[in-house]
């Protein structure tokens, strides 16, 4: 007979602490309704355990009930998505962070091998269906990503992340991580646009970019204390950055930037949104 998402989680000892976490975080009717669309990524106890541990609680009763109720959010989507419409991209979860009050958290969903959530969380067992969704058990409990994590989790970033984290750079890991000059706006080069750059500056890798050079290259593409959504964006808008130069955003045949050098981005992925800041990709470094 089929069953509600929290009827099922109920029902199986493996997710005897996901219960107990929707019970605690006021959930439970949510997920007990009759009826909905919703997808559950569900972790095991031992998800549970593993993140109780990283984050110094003792017991699940130790979690803040906010916290733990936007975490609980974050493995929620409200559509119904099986195991074949899983695709890789982004999705938002019914979560939403510090940053914004309005939008919701983006998932980045990875199914290249297996199927990844934000990097980190793979799902073992897929669609169990319930009367008001689907849910899939998962191995680890999905936190809320930062720009940082966010960054980490997408394959296409994996030349910013090099850059970000070179030892030569300032922290900004920690920067970009935080909450201190919160929330933030990155565009994001791919790493398409990082082998551009390197053939555009005539250099053989990224090792080989000047240290000065990096680090204005890379607060070039952060602005601070703003959170700019795609709708925010309007033609011929002045942006300053977190390096102090300014760019402009047009938005005539499709949304793009123009850096100090007259040269031009196309914005191809928009309002990835963390739980402190937004992040939209684009297809050129910008230079300052």
């Amino acid at each position: 007979m089929s069953q509600t998402i929290y009827a099922i989680a109920s029902r199986d000892s493996d997710l005897s602490s996901l219960k107990a976490a929707i019970d605690k975080a006021d959930l439970a009717a949510t997920l007990d309704a009759s009826v909905g669309t919703y997808t559950v990524f569900a972790p095991s106890n031992a998800a549970f355990n593993t993140f109780l541990q990283a984050n110094g609680f003792a017991s699940l009763n130790d979690v803040p009930v906010a916290a733990l109720k936007q975490i609980l959010l974050n493995h929620v989507l409200a559509t119904r998505v099986t195991s074949g419409d899983i695709a890789t991209g982004y999705v938002s979860t019914l979560a939403k962070g510090a940053a914004s009050s309005t939008r919701n958290l983006s998932m980045f969903i990875n199914n290249a091998s297996g199927v990844k959530i934000n990097g980190i969380s793979n799902v073992t067992k897929a669609d169990i269906m319930a009367t008001n969704g689907v849910i899939h058990k998962v191995d680890a409990v999905i936190g809320l990503l930062t720009i940082v994590t966010h960054a980490l989790a997408n394959p296409n970033f994996t030349s910013l992340v090099a850059a970000l984290t070179r030892n030569d750079m300032p922290d900004f890991v920690g920067i970009l991580g935080g909450t201190a000059s919160s929330p933030f706006t990155v565009f994001a080069p791919t790493n398409a646009a990082f082998t551009s750059l390197l053939g555009e500056l005539g250099l053989p890798n990224l090792a080989a970019v000047p240290t000065a050079t990096l680090e204005n290259v890379l607060k070039y593409h952060v602005v601070a204390g703003a959170s700019v959504a795609s709708t925010d964006l309007v033609n011929n808008m002045s942006v300053t950055t977190f390096q102090g130069g300014m760019s402009t955003i047009t938005t005539t045949g499709g949304a793009k930037i123009t850096d100090a050098n007259n040269r031009v981005s196309n914005i191809i992925l928009t309002d990835v949104q963390c739980s402190n800041g937004i992040v939209h990709a684009i297809d050129r470094v910008l230079l300052p």
